[in-house]
């Protein structure tokens, strides 16, 4: 689907969540055809001419003026992150050609932070929620993701087609949802990606969850909060999770996981890392480690030898 359209059901997915009621407008008796506004009532809201209003919505080959944009965004009540996707949309269309995105890669610094917080489950993700990287105790609580064919390291995937991660997450729904979420607003900013396309393309065919959420296009950038997870051998565990923006690694971030000090989660972190040091002893294949210098670009994209085909 193409950027234009791509907009256009955007606003309206937006105008059919919406009520007369919550927009402030009269009611009546009469029985509505279709959820949400009409066209014309949005226009009306946003100052425009309903002709103008339908062609943005029909994914027309438009630029509407920032105040344009803006005031349909106060029209369609749409929040911070909303309006930024919905920006992203109208402002990224794409020309006809397009060069390939560049391999993501993580900077030996990044790896050695998550070597020196091993006890502490970190993640570096990149485009399209891929994960580029994760220390010995991420690998310990999720999986590890260098284990598995390049094409699928990726959180999203991992979290919605994945049935150990269904088990693990004891809020499943919440979590996937907020993932594809998270998917949403990495394709406004980056369109037709073809990599992104056959992730989504994917999911879409293998789960019904994720095309309800995807259609719903939902987007957002929570940057923190708390999950609750059933880890099969330690129980339950509560942690905290901060996600750090890298500015000089677009469109990477730092994704740190926490339990509060004193806490039964505390506790359980560390027998993890107790019971992984054990079995493991000094042979300890899930350690954060820097990429060789002479991996060639396209083995993998976390500069880290595969144990898989990457062609897979």
């Amino acid at each position: 689907m193409g950027q234009s359209a791509e907009f256009g059901q955007f606003l309206r997915v937006m105008r059919a969540r919406m009520s007369p009621e919550t927009a402030g407008l009269p009611t009546t008796s009469t029985a509505r055809r279709v959820p949400g506004l009409r066209r014309e009532e949005v226009a009306q809201l946003a100052g425009v001419s309903t002709d103008y209003y339908t062609r943005l919505e029909q994914g027309r080959q438009i630029r509407p003026s920032q105040a344009v944009a803006d005031a349909v965004a106060r029209a369609l009540q749409l929040d911070a992150t909303e309006r930024a996707h919905m920006l992203d949309l109208l402002h990224n269309c794409p020309p006809s050609s397009k060069s390939p995105a560049p391999v993501q890669r993580v900077r030996p610094g990044l790896w050695q932070l998550l070597d020196g917080i091993g006890d502490t489950p970190a993640l570096v993700l990149g485009r399209r929620t891929d994960v580029l990287s994760s220390n010995r105790m991420a690998n310990l609580l999720f999986t590890d993701f260098s284990d598995l064919p390049v094409r699928e390291r990726n959180l999203t995937r991992w979290i919605i087609l994945e049935p150990g991660a269904r088990e693990l997450f004891r809020d499943w729904k919440a979590v996937a949802a907020e993932t594809v979420a998270a998917l949403r607003v990495d394709v406004g900013r980056h369109p037709n990606d073809p990599q992104t396309n056959q992730l989504v393309g994917e999911l879409a065919v293998t789960s019904e969850h994720f095309r309800q959420w995807w259609a719903g296009h939902h987007v957002t950038t929570r940057q923190s909060g708390t999950v609750r997870l059933h880890h099969r051998t330690v129980g339950d565990l509560e942690l905290d999770f901060e996600t750090l923006a890298l500015p000089n690694d677009g469109d990477q971030s730092l994704r740190i996981y926490t339990t509060k000090p004193g806490s039964a989660s505390q506790d359980a972190l560390r027998l993890l890392s107790s019971w992984a040091h054990s079995e493991s002893n000094s042979d300890n294949p899930r350690s954060a480690n820097p990429p060789s210098e002479n991996l060639p670009v396209e083995a993998s994209p976390t500069g880290r030898q595969s144990k898989h085909n990457p062609q897979q």
